[in-house]
Order: structure tokens, then C-alpha cells, then sequence
């Protein structure tokens, strides 16, 4: 029973011949020759294990499987050097070794053309807890998935901590302090800030150059919502020092969120004019930006005002007499809950009509291609 002992990574080549490198002589030289190049390089470690394998087991044969590109070239180049192993020494089976977690991405490759008896992975035991935990916590980060189901929460989680110990005046808002600076952090990798932040500059420099018209709307909605934050905050001084925290953020996100809302419409406005000149047609999606954005706004807007006539902050909604010839209709003062009624109902006849809007664009432009098409 055949056995071939396969060596892979990735990284420069060790010889000027062209991989892959086949026999115990062969191996060694590539040993001697990483060695002298760099003491420190992993790779010496995974060859001299591989010639290890060989030695150990019978009727083997030792070969270095290896490219230097990172990308599907490389994999390719992976997947033909195998393939020429196995035509030309036709092994039963195969021991596969590597010297990393990133390395072990191969091991398919070989799988699915030789059987793989076993996987063996070499790391240095001086270092091998912290590289170990290095490649977990680097496989944890590049997941998706992962990222925003533990990192996101834990996040959160952390900036939630720091408020509610000032709200209780805790006395160790200092162990606040470092929680809300880790939650920054997690969040920050975790909604991949970091790469945004990273194509900012390249995305505002394209739109400048593209003439887009969100990028001027994208400013407006951006002072509209500076100003929003400046009116909440003045509504909240009106209100003295001795208001709950509670009331002054309700306070707060009721006088912001018009001019909150009027950003929202603003930035979506924007996206769909470009979305239109881009493609001389609107998406679905698009048309119901600005509807959205409105009915969100007055639901919050009526939920504050509910909250906060509740607290008896708010004089009654009064709506004035009504004069019809010579009859008329009396003032009448709303109660707080149908106030906010007044405001769910509006906000869903304006969803509502979003999605009527969009549904009659969109057939129209359907209509048009079939017109077109005929």
C-alpha cells in the first residue's frame, strides 16, 4: 500500500525548479535552503515533519506541494501539481501536512483526489497556544455570520452598562468607562466600520466625479440632523433640572425627530434621483424610501407626544371650532390615546400609499419594456 506524503503551503519558492518537489534528497535541500534563508520560517518546521512522516511509515513518497498566490490562480496551481502526483506514483492513500490553520484550507484539494489517511498539523511548541488562539480568533473575525451574532450583542451589551450605571449612580462608573470603550470597539469591528471607513474617501471621490445627486443630499440630511439634535437638545433645557432622565429623552427624541425624519427624506430623495438617472427606472425598493422615512417619523413623533402628555409635560391636543355657515362644529380635546391613534393611522396610510405608489410605477415600467420589446 502506497502512501504520499504531501507538504503544502503557501509562500516564495525555495528552488529555482518548478514545483512539485518529489523525493527525500529533494525535500532536505528545500530544508537546508529555507533554513539558511530564514531560521525562523514555519516552513522548516512542516518539511522536516513531512520527511518525519515518510520515515515512519513504509513505502512512501515525500513530495512539497506549494504556490505563492494567495488567490483561486493559486488553489489551481495546488490542484495541478497533485494531479500530476497521482498520475505519475498512483498513491493509495495520502498524509497531508501543513504548518498553519490558513494552510489547511487545502487539504481538500488533495481529498478529493487520493484518499487522506490523516491530517497533520505542525506548530511550534514554544508558540503553540498563542498560534492557536491567533488563527480562532482570526477565523472568528473574517465570519459574517459570527460578527454580528456575538460581536454586535456583546457590543451593545457593553454600551448599555456604562448608562445604566450612571442612571443608578453607581460608584464605579470608572469600570463603566472601559466597558463603554470596549463596546465601541466591538462594535466597531464588528459592523466592519473599518472597512467602510476604509472606501469612504473612494466612494465620495467617485460621486463627486459622477456628478451623483445624493452626495449633495447626503450633506443637507447630515445638517438637517445636526440641527434635529440642537432642537432636542434645547426642548430639554426648557424642562428644568429637576425632570427624570426619562421624560428628558422623550423631550429630546420628540422635538428632534421632525427634523430628523425630513434628513430620511432628504438622503432617500437623493438616492432615488440617482437611482432613476443611473437607470432611467426606479426600483421598488427606492420609491418606498421616502414614504418610510415619513411614516417612521410620525410614529416616534406620536409615541413621545403620548408618553409625555402622559406625564402631563404636554397641554391636551385641542382641535379649534369649526365654523360651516351658520352652524359649526365645537373645539374638541384630544385624550392622549387617541392623540397617538391620530398619528399610527396616519403613518399607516402613508405606508399605505408608498406601496401603492411603487406598485403603480413599477407595472407602468413593466408595461413600458413590454412595449418597447414589441
Amino acid at each position: 500500500m502506497s502512501t504520499l506524503v504531501v507538504c503544502l503551503y503557501r509562500g516564495p519558492a525555495l528552488s529555482d525548479a518548478e514545483p512539485p518537489y518529489v523525493g527525500r534528497e529533494a525535500v532536505e535541500r528545500l530544508v537546508t535552503s529555507a533554513g539558511v534563508e530564514d531560521p525562523e520560517d514555519s516552513r522548516v518546521n512542516c518539511l522536516l515533519e513531512g520527511l518525519r512522516v515518510a520515515r515512519d511509515l513504509d513505502d512512501t513518497t515525500v513530495a512539497v506541494v506549494t504556490t505563492a498566490s494567495d488567490s483561486v490562480t493559486g488553489d489551481r496551481e495546488i490542484a495541478g501539481q497533485i494531479d500530476q502526483l497521482v498520475a505519475e506514483y498512483d498513491p493509495d492513500s495520502a498524509v497531508v501536512v501543513v504548518d498553519s490553520a490558513e494552510d489547511e484550507r487545502l487539504v481538500p484539494l488533495v481529498e478529493s483526489r487520493v484518499p487522506v489517511d490523516a491530517v497533520d498539523r505542525v506548530v511550534v511548541r514554544q508558540a503553540r497556544d498563542i498560534e492557536s488562539t491567533y488563527y480562532l480568533l482570526k477565523q472568528f473575525l473574517g465570519d459574517e455570520q459570527l460578527r454580528k451574532t456575538v460581536l454586535v450583542p456583546v457590543g451593545i451589551a457593553l454600551l448599555v452598562f456604562p448608562a445604566l450605571l450612571a442612571v443608578f449612580q453607581s460608584p464605579t462608573l470608572s469600570l463603566g468607562s472601559i466597558a463603554a470603550v470596549l463596546g465601541v470597539f466591538l462594535l466597531y469591528k464588528g459592523l466592519r466600520i473599518d472597512a467602510f471607513l476604509a472606501t469612504l474617501s473612494e466612494r465620495i471621490r467617485d460621486s463627486l466625479y459622477s456628478g451623483q445627486v445624493s452626495l449633495v443630499t447626503y450633506v443637507v440630511a447630515a445638517g438637517l440632523a445636526l440641527a434635529g439634535a440642537f432642537v432636542g437638545a434645547l426642548g430639554t433645557t426648557s424642562l428644568g433640572s429637576e425632570t427624570g432622565e426619562l421624560i428628558l429623552a422623550t423631550q429630546f427624541v420628540h422635538d428632534a425627530i421632525p427634523w430628523v425624519t425630513g434628513a430620511a427624506l432628504i438622503a432617500s430623495a437623493g438616492r432615488l434621483l440617482d437611482e432613476f438617472i443611473r437607470n432611467d427606472e426606479l426600483g421598488t425598493a427606492y420609491i418606498n424610501l421616502p414614504f418610510v422615512a415619513v411614516a417612521v417619523g410620525l410614529t416616534v413623533r406620536g409615541f413621545s407626544a403620548y408618553f409625555l402628555r402622559l406625564a402631563d409635560v404636554f397641554e391636551p391636543a385641542i382641535i379649534p371650532e369649526i365654523e360651516i355657515g351658520s352652524n359649526g362644529i365645537d373645539a374638541v380635546t384630544l385624550a392622549p390615546g387617541t392623540h397617538l391613534a391620530v398619528f399610527i393611522l396616519a403613518s399607516i396610510v402613508v405606508s399605505l400609499i408608498g406601496v401603492r405608489v411603487a406598485a403603480y410605477l413599477s407595472s407602468a415600467d413593466y408595461e413600458n419594456q413590454i412595449g418597447k420589446g414589441a
